[in-house]
């Protein structure tokens, strides 16, 4: 049982099935560094600053990640 009351869901990576899927967490209550968490289905977690999510979030609109989405050739 998490014990964060206040921590808030974002965004669901997957939302279609019940299984865990990667979620965005925003926790007000967290030191700074850490306001920002990200689970996976596998019980794993990141957590990270509000700065270093705008960075990730600025340079998806840039296009610096769109090369992940390509297949393999």
């Amino acid at each position: 049982m998490d014990t964060r009351p206040n921590r808030q869901q974002i965004a669901s990576f997957c939302g279609e099935c019940s299984c865990g899927c990667p979620t965005l967490w925003i926790d007000p209550d967290a030191v700074s560094s850490q306001r920002v968490e990200i689970t996976d289905d596998f019980g794993q977690r990141i957590q990270m600053s509000v700065a270093q999510l705008a960075n990730i979030v600025e340079d998806a609109k840039k296009g610096v990640l769109d090369g992940l989405l390509r297949p393999a050739s």
